[in-house]
């Protein structure tokens, strides 16, 4: 006999037993006294048991028209107190222009009162008449505040081909927002049909930026294996695997404890303020070649900010004085407080921050991700509970039995099928030792990125083991074209066309899936995401290596037939 070359030797196969043992220890498969067979494996609601929350995110999208002048008097003589005159209005000012309003009044009135509403500027004239200029702002920016502080939430602007679309991020009904309106005369603009342009609902940003604060919220509490999913545009989706729907309710209204500290000297620091003094967080810019997340704090937290500034020498040696944000205790965020800052909190607190993180695309990811942990303290929407439920631990478990079994059914299923075609146990212990190596391979991958399995799951891996057998089928079909191993020419070049119409099947299926992964339908989306790691590491680990194993069994057990014959 020729000198082989051994299969423990082979690249091919090394890498495939490499990877099957990575699985297994990923899998951690081990056995205790009470609870049974154990692994790392982690399950979804309907294989552990636990609750599922169902939350409506509530919010108004809307386009508003307004008189300038009526929302200027209408929003600042509440404030000040005392009637204004308007001398200068170019709020309504196209283009670039720069806007400003300007007007006159009896009353006193300081720059702070007003800084909400752009750059305030405040002259004493003759007698008891103060004018004041407010520039650096429009007439959108007066309704979105005027929204904002009369509905107490956030209010966010969209320009849109059909104009700006003003997102109310609370409940408000269109009474009620026409009332608000109607007091500084505005009003909610009727589309080109006639048809109020009211619509309650949140944009797709703001469903996306809730369901990553949830998932920011629920990870730093070390619940890393709870998927928040989005369906439809105003509801979010909670599995808590394991967990009863009391502690899910709580879990999920908790906020978390998002807190400001300042370097004092070494590695000490000073709390200065927690979450609740954050009055609201801004869309990420980009400016002065830096990315920046901008957020506003309360009256309470700008002067305890200025406080500890001045108390621990930051407004004079700001670069050795970081500015470090924590949530739940991790530091998520810092860098020292700029001189400008510095200059500006010798003379009074500050109320807008800008945090800034750099120039790249790293820089704008982190910008993003500190603009969700801000947040992590409250939602940007209210929610509303829609609907819940429990899975009983012990249905969940039943569950998961039935599954193993059915595992178990197919796979013997499909073994006596190929012994029936064959009727060789050198081509069925390999064929199903393939198999099952592949369904260790998709659980190993589960467990080391942390993927919940679920019902879909598991018959995306029985789905894998069809679609395994099949392609095994063509490689074993090929090869034993005329009924036996062909010379090593030949074989090599009906691997080959094996293999071609393997990657063809293999990216039919991955196409058919890929929309279900997209477009994210539910529980279906985990078993499209399984099926498709299944095809993966068939296609690029398992099946290579039983085309050398069959070759290999086959041409050995052909010549144990042929020296058998001669010896008789």
């Amino acid at each position: 006999m020729s000198d082989k070359k051994s299969l423990l030797k082979n690249p091919r196969v090394i890498i495939f037993i490499l990877i099957l043992l990575g699985s297994i220890y990923f899998i951690h498969p081990g056995y205790t006294p009470g609870e049974g067979v154990t692994t790392d494996l982690n399950f979804g609601l309907d294989l552990e048991g636990g609750s599922w929350l169902q939350i409506k995110l509530q919010g108004v999208l809307v386009q508003i028209d307004a008189n300038s002048g009526d929302l200027v008097k209408g929003i600042v003589e509440p404030i000040i107190g005392a009637p204004i005159e308007i001398t200068k209005n170019n709020l309504d000012a196209g283009g670039s222009a720069d806007k400003s309003v300007t007007f006159t009044t009896s009353a006193p009135v300081s720059a702070s009162q007003l800084e909400f509403l752009g750059a305030v500027s405040v002259d004493r004239l003759n007698g008891n008449t103060t004018q004041v200029t407010i520039s650096d702002t429009s007439k959108e920016f007066f309704i979105r505040n005027y929204l904002s502080r009369a509905l107490d939430t956030e209010v966010v602007l969209t320009n849109t081909q059909d104009g700006i679309v003003y997102e109310i991020r609370t409940a408000v009904t269109e009474e009620q927002l026409e009332a608000l309106l109607k007091d500084v005369g505005g009003s909610i603009r009727e589309s080109e049909d006639g048809t109020s342009t009211y619509r309650e609902g949140v944009s797709t940003e703001t469903r996306d930026l809730t369901r990553d604060i949830l998932n920011d919220k629920l990870n730093s509490m070390g619940l890393k294996d709870i998927p928040v999913r989005t369906v439809g545009d105003d509801y979010i989706l909670i599995d808590f695997a394991g967990i009863d729907l009391a502690t899910a309710k709580e879990i999920a209204e908790k906020p978390g404890k998002f807190e400001i500290r300042i370097q004092t000297t070494g590695n000490q620091t000073v709390h200065v303020l927690y979450g609740d003094a954050i009055e609201s967080v801004g869309i990420l810019t980009y400016h002065d070649e830096q990315w920046h997340t901008p957020f506003v704090l309360k009256e309470e937290g700008a002067r305890a900010l200025q406080k500890i500034a001045l108390e621990t020498g930051a407004v004079d040696n700001p670069e050795s004085h970081y500015l470090i944000m924590y949530l739940d205790d991790v530091e998520i965020y810092g860098a020292p407080l700029s001189y400008s800052a510095a200059s500006k909190l010798r003379e009074g607190p500050i109320y807008s921050w800008e945090a800034s993180t750099g120039t790249d695309e790293d820089a704008k990811v982190q910008a993003t991700a500190l603009q969700v942990h801000l947040r992590a303290g409250a939602l940007p929407v209210n929610v509303q509970l829609v609907g819940s439920g429990h899975v009983d631990a012990g249905l969940g478990s039943q569950f998961k039995t039935e599954a193993v079994i059915a595992g178990l059914l197919s796979l013997i299923a499909v073994a006596a099928v190929v012994f029936h075609r064959y009727r060789r146990p050198e081509i069925l212990v390999p064929m199903v030792g393939i198999s099952i190596s592949e369904v260790i391979m998709i659980l190993g991958f589960a467990a080391a990125i942390g993927w919940q399995l679920d019902l879909a799951a598991i018959a995306g891996v029985i789905a894998a083991i069809g679609t395994g057998i099949d392609h095994l089928v063509i490689i074993t079909d090929e090869v034993l074209y005329e009924g036996k191993l062909p010379p090593t020419k030949v074989f090599l070049s009906r691997i080959g066309k094996a293999f071609s119409i393997i990657l063809g099947a293999a990216a039919t299926v991955i196409i058919a899936m890929s929309p279900l992964v997209v477009m994210g339908f539910g529980t279906l989306k985990g078993f499209a995401i399984t099926t498709i790691i299944g095809v993966f590491i068939g296609v690029i680990i398992a099946r290579p290596v039983y085309g050398i194993v069959i070759k290999e069994l086959l041409e050995r057990h052909e010549n144990g037939t042929q020296e058998g014959d001669f010896a008789e």
